[in-house]
């Protein structure tokens, strides 16, 4: 099987955790991977044939499989390349329409709302804002965050009606254009939520997140502390509803703890996995892998062992 992983060019000389470890997996499963940036993709629109995508200047023969690990980072162009290529028959995992979904944060939380899942309360809001109609509707402290944004960029915890004020009044200035997502502040477990990861309709596990310097964002990214967490039915159904609601095969799904129970903070498309395969020893990069393989049709250059289950097994030692 030949793979393509779509995803923007590294900065600097240290290739990123996860697309190491999916060429390592990918060798010992026999599948070809080669990372490609959208800006070295080229699209002619025409009215057929496999040569419509151009690659460095280049034809170029098309994968079987692409896996998109662009995330919130998805501008128009990435998108235009998976359209083109699901309409030339690739399988592109995940597809295009929930790529797109996830990344407006709003439009993803109106689909987990539709299907009744549990969410914080949400309002968009636009400039100038009312205070004493969030403090009616949100309350305080509420969450402040951009339309778009990972890695817990862009989200602001704003504590009362005075700090809040300061806030709007600083972001009308930088852009008074510029929409917002207020929600409201969940103070179950503060600093602390899930990361459960999703792929190809099970969940493979669970890591307990935690902030190591007293910010409510407990993102690895930021510095975070990670565990294994426990599943139960709960987080399993959860995190397979949401990931399921928004049209994801492959998703980290962050739960917040409400209460005795749970609400979904956010569910991402291309979830980084380095801190959740040292926290769970999960193989998160074979597992995603062998989903690819699974969507691959009979006979195009699968290995023999090919499996439509999630891949549980733990990382080799070292």
């Amino acid at each position: 099987m030949n793979l393509w992983i779509l995803q923007k060019r590294p900065q600097g000389l240290v290739e990123p955790y996860e697309l190491g470890r999916l060429r390592e997996e990918a060798r010992s499963l026999g599948v070809v991977l080669e990372a490609v940036a959208p800006e070295d993709i080229d699209l002619i629109v025409s009215r057929g044939g496999r040569r419509a995508i151009r690659r460095c200047g280049q034809d170029v023969d098309l994968p079987d499989v692409l896996l998109p690990r662009t995330g919130s980072d998805t501008d128009y162009f990435a998108l235009a390349i998976l359209r083109q290529l699901e309409q030339l028959g690739v399988a592109v995992i995940n597809p295009s329409r929930a790529i797109e979904a996830v990344k407006d944060k709003l439009f993803a939380h109106q689909l987990l709302a539709q299907c009744n899942l549990p969410i914080p309360r949400t309002m968009l809001v636009r400039f100038p804002v009312d205070p004493d109609l969030v403090a009616q509707q949100i309350g305080f402290p509420c969450v402040v965050k951009l339309l778009i944004g990972s890695f817990g960029e862009g989200i602001v915890l704003s504590r009362d009606p005075s700090s809040f004020r300061d806030l709007m009044e600083l972001v009308s200035n930088l852009d008074h254009r510029q929409s917002l997502i207020l929600q409201q502040y969940i103070a179950t477990r503060p600093g602390q939520d899930l990361r459960v990861m999703v792929i190809g309709g099970q969940v493979l596990g669970a890591m307990l997140r935690r902030s190591t310097d007293g910010s409510f964002k407990a993102n690895i990214s930021r510095g975070g502390d990670g565990e294994a967490f426990a599943l139960n039915p709960v987080i399993e159904q959860l995190a397979l509803q949401s990931a399921g609601t928004v049209g994801l095969e492959i998703a980290g799904v962050d739960l917040l703890f409400d209460g005795d129970g749970y609400c979904v903070c956010e569910v991402n498309s291309a979830p980084g996995f380095q801190g959740f395969e040292a926290a769970t020893g999960c193989n998160v990069a074979r597992a995603m892998l062998t989903h690819c393989l699974s969507g691959v049709p009979a006979g195009v250059g699968v290995p023999p062992a090919r499996s439509n289950t999630v891949v549980r097994q733990p990382l080799a030692a070292g």
